[in-house]
């Protein structure tokens, strides 16, 4: 078989289970099996693939067609430009949450004008994305990156190794802001904000392969984000800023949330780029 016949296959394939966008990530399977970009793929188009590489293949397109996310098929995502690696122990950064990033890296702009060194507490980090897209970008900021699940650290000690940020990305095992041990400047979070209810109209990829722990926020999608409101004291600098993260419609009420906690903090919701309330800025 040669790799024209080879990704139309696989294309086709995908596209009769029904699995969105099959060109594109049969695009990313051959391109894998056979190490090559998606530049290459349509410049080889005679390319014979070896035995080896067409069994290969058929393995991976399997693994799709049982609902396996790419992203864990491939061990590696992209975000904020940057890719990672990430398994099963660990969620899939979503593009929404680099407005996320985005916004933090202007509140440092803001902070830097009176502190030389910023530090930044990752609340939930995941495969380590957001703290390191921060460390990359900010190169006099410190950052400490919470999670509860060890094995989802150890995803992010591999990003971290990878990118060399070992020395000023710290990660920390626990629940949300109780590893801290010491005031920052600024909290980023992206915490588990799905309905109790909403579970069952999840896609398979989600339910079957994604961690739950890393997406279920309880009856009202609330409760991570209630639970560290409530452990803030003590935690945030004074004139300190939080970002959090939250779902289609939940930012009337996380506003109503954060201002019960603080009564005189500066809220302010900020859409993702298909215009629904993304973040919650609060500056304290």
């Amino acid at each position: 078989m040669i790799l024209s016949q080879a990704l139309q296959s696989a294309t086709q394939t995908l596209l009769k289970a029904g699995i969105a966008d099959a060109s594109i990530e049969a695009e990313l399977l051959l391109g894998y099996v056979l190490g090559m970009s998606k530049t290459q793929l349509y410049t080889e188009p005679e390319r014979d693939l070896t035995r080896t590489e067409t069994s290969h293949l058929q393995r991976l397109v399997q693994r799709r067609l049982n609902r396996e996310p790419t992203a864990y098929i491939l061990r590696r995502c992209e975000f904020f430009g940057i890719e990672f690696y990430v398994d099963c122990d660990a969620f899939i950064p979503r593009p929404e949450t680099e407005v996320l990033v985005e916004e933090a890296i202007k509140l440092v702009h803001h902070l830097a004008q009176r502190k030389e060194q910023i530090e930044i507490a990752d609340i939930g980090t995941g495969c380590g994305a957001i703290a390191i897209s921060l460390a990359l970008a900010i190169p006099q900021a410190r950052i400490y990156a919470t999670d509860i699940s060890a094995s989802a650290l150890k995803v992010a000690q591999v990003n971290c190794r990878h990118y060399g940020v070992n020395r000023r990305v710290e990660l920390l095992q626990g629940d949300l802001l109780e590893p801290l041990s010491q005031p920052v400047d600024m909290v980023v979070a992206n915490l588990p904000y799905i309905k109790d209810c909403e579970f069952e109209d999840l896609s398979p990829e989600i339910i079957n392969f994604e961690p739950r722990i890393a997406l279920a926020g309880g009856k009202d999608g609330l409760d991570k984000i209630h639970h560290m409101l409530e452990q803030m004291s003590g935690k945030l600098d004074s004139g300190g800023f939080f970002l959090l993260e939250i779902g289609q419609g939940q930012g009337e009420a996380v506003t109503s949330l954060v201002s019960s906690y603080f009564p005189r903090a500066s809220i302010r919701l900020i859409p993702d780029l298909g215009g629904i309330d993304r973040v919650v800025k609060v500056v304290l």
